[in-house]
């Protein structure tokens, strides 16, 4: 089987209806990009939560539909423009999609990934580079966490600086499980992982379960009810500023007294903002920063009576 891209540069504001015509019209699948993607005009549109884009699209949008390569390509654009109430057919071109290994192009983008002095991140098509080091079994999956990302990285480096041996840790926002699995490795005594989304729990326990990790996956009700008050040594977030501002009180109350809380998710123009939140509850500075991200760290007094 081979398929063809259609590729149209519309106005915002055709974008979505053209979008939508085009699946109706025949269409595989939809995508829009940014038609000025690579210039100094590329603008990024995303988000965090609540403050989310009312519209995906940009001024000049690039729609790419696919297609089946033997399919009537004149035909299912002249039906969407018609169907989305464009008066005038807009111009197109085609670009061939050659047939792929697809699952070994997609393994061939994740490689080891080295985080610190010793902790590896590895795929499991790959053999560890080095086996006597803190080696993570992670492959990329629905839950955000294989060690990539900058935030992910400050979070995996500040727990190796501070290896918490012994220390109860509680990873908020866990996603794949990569902090509270680092932290197990590293000696860590009872470590608990929270996430509102269901699959990112069952993809945090598997995780886990391959890695030979001790660790209890919840959901935030499940949580609040089987650990109620409890309190951690060590209390790390990699969420997004937002979200983290509004659990300032929740995320400060489950610090135990003269145990750590480590935030990231944050970016460098963002710090201010946050440590702001926190400071009636918990003095936070910049612990460091990386590619534009930061994270923030502060310790709890030991005379804290929350």
């Amino acid at each position: 089987m081979s398929w063809t891209e259609i590729v149209i540069e519309v106005a915002r504001e055709q974008a979505e209806a053209l979008s939508d015509a085009l699946m109706e019209a025949g269409a595989l699948s939809v995508s829009v990009e940014d038609a000025d993607e690579g210039t100094e005009a590329e603008r990024p549109l995303f988000g965090e939560p609540g403050m989310e884009p009312t519209e995906a699209a940009w001024d000049r949008s690039r729609v790419v539909a696919l297609a089946e390569a033997d399919a009537a390509h004149g035909g299912i654009v002249a039906a969407a423009a018609q169907a989305a109430g464009i008066p005038d057919v807009p111009a197109f071109t085609l670009r061939e999609v050659t047939e792929q290994d697809w699952v070994r192009v997609t393994q061939s983008q994740f490689e080891p990934i080295h985080i610190g002095r010793r902790i590896w991140v590895v795929p499991s098509w790959h053999e560890a580079p080095d086996p006597d080091a803190l080696v993570l079994e992670l492959d990329p999956g629905l839950a955000f966490g294989t060690g990539s990302h900058p935030t992910t990285r400050l979070c995996m480096e500040w727990l190796e600086e501070h290896a918490p041996a012994g220390a109860t840790v509680l990873d908020y926002g866990c996603g794949s499980g990569i902090l509270a699995m680092v932290a197990e490795k590293l000696g860590a005594g009872t470590v608990c992982g929270v996430d509102i989304d269901p699959q990112a729990i069952e993809s945090a326990r598997y995780n886990a379960e391959r890695n030979r990790c001790r660790i209890d996956y919840y959901l935030p009700e499940d949580f609040a009810q089987a650990k109620q008050s409890a309190r951690f040594d060590v209390v790390v977030a990699n969420i997004l500023s937002n979200p983290l501002k509004l659990m300032a009180p929740m995320l400060s109350s489950r610090v135990a007294p003269g145990g750590r809380l480590v935030l990231s998710g944050v970016l460098a123009r963002q710090a201010g903002e946050v440590i702001a939140a926190y400071a009636p509850f918990l003095p936070l500075s910049v612990w460091a920063e990386h590619e534009g991200w930061v994270a923030l760290s502060g310790t709890a007094g030991l005379d804290d009576s929350r």
